[in-house]
């Protein structure tokens, strides 16, 4: 039986975890008796040398990239080393891995994948921290800072370091089922997987600490009390302020506006409640503001891309 090849590229400056991340779930599938036909994992650098990723650790590729044979699917990982890449490494790129059936990237290795034009015309995302500079660099592709990770036809980015392991979790999944990668996601001690439009970071690391105290207690009060009356009427009374005044500045400090903020805290509670109670929907949606079932299906929805009951059904693993 044909194996199913996948190859990870390596170059100095490597991310060690890109590699490793996606190395172990496809070497983890291919143990699997229902993964049919098993991956093959390979490893190759430009020239068949040793690496030296971004840790210092030492990586010893298995073949050259040369003569490597055109994969399944394609790994490229990102690390400082995609800064300033080989021109030979982009080359190679541009030249083999539209012949792949799929490619992924993991982290700013979406930036090999950008001057090797494979993203022009693409929706992609990248670790947050690079997504501005990302988006100045390839204009043509359409950044989107958000999610985890994004599928576009055949070429899948993700975000920083572990949404690599989301991401190959996902398309172990579309080859050979959800046991398969439920039991991989089961010994890593993982998500079976994060859905991709889950956001990087939450809405407290994803916005700014207001600089000024009362403004700082109203933060602090939303991720306490997200059933509360959150309005902007409500919050301006907290922070003493009238409420074009307590609008003006949340936004100014925070960096978003009072409004949205509320929402991906509301977004985040029931998130971690689907994902660690085992409350009722309706529950969950009054707990976290939503007051009703819809309201709160509705902002998955459009947040996230999956319903409540589907989002609890792929944390189910970790809640047992």
């Amino acid at each position: 039986m044909e194996a199913r090849d996948v190859l990870v590229v390596l170059f100095d400056g490597v991310q060690s975890l890109d590699v490793s991340g996606p190395v172990e779930v496809f070497a983890g599938a291919a143990r699997h008796p229902a993964c049919r036909p098993p991956y093959r994992v390979r490893t190759a650098s430009l020239d068949g040398a040793p690496v030296r990723s971004t840790s210092g650790l030492t990586l010893t590729p298995d073949v050259a990239l040369g003569a490597a044979r055109t994969p399944h699917t394609l790994v490229v990982p990102g690390g400082e080393g995609t800064r300033a890449p080989d021109p030979r490494l982009v080359a190679w790129l541009r030249r083999r891995a539209p012949r792949a059936r799929r490619v992924l990237s993991v982290c700013t290795g979406a930036y090999l994948l950008g001057e090797a034009g494979l993203l022009d015309g693409r929706r992609a995302t990248t670790h947050w921290a690079a997504c501005a500079a990302f988006a100045r660099r390839f204009p043509r592709v359409e950044v989107d800072p958000e999610p985890i990770y994004v599928r576009d036809g055949a070429v899948t980015t993700s975000a920083g370091v572990t949404a690599g392991i989301d991401a190959a979790l996902a398309l172990v999944e579309e080859d050979a089922g959800r046991e398969v990668a439920l039991t991989v996601a089961q010994h890593l001690v993982v998500f079976l997987r994060r859905p991709g439009g889950q956001t990087q970071f939450s809405a407290q690391l994803s916005a700014q600490v207001a600089q000024r105290e009362p403004l700082r207690e109203v933060q602090q009060w939303i991720a306490e009390h997200p059933a509360a009356d959150l309005s902007v009427e409500a919050l301006a009374l907290r922070a003493n302020l009238s409420p074009r005044q307590f609008a003006r500045a949340f936004a100014a400090e925070v960096g978003v506006p009072p409004g949205r903020y509320v929402d991906r805290t509301r977004l985040e509670t029931a998130r971690r409640l689907l994902e660690e109670s085992r409350d009722g929907v309706e529950v969950v949606a009054r707990a976290s503001g939503y007051g009703a079932p819809e309201t709160m299906r509705r902002a998955f929805a459009k947040a996230l891309g999956v319903s409540p009951a589907e989002y609890r059904r792929r944390f189910q693993l970790v809640t047992r």
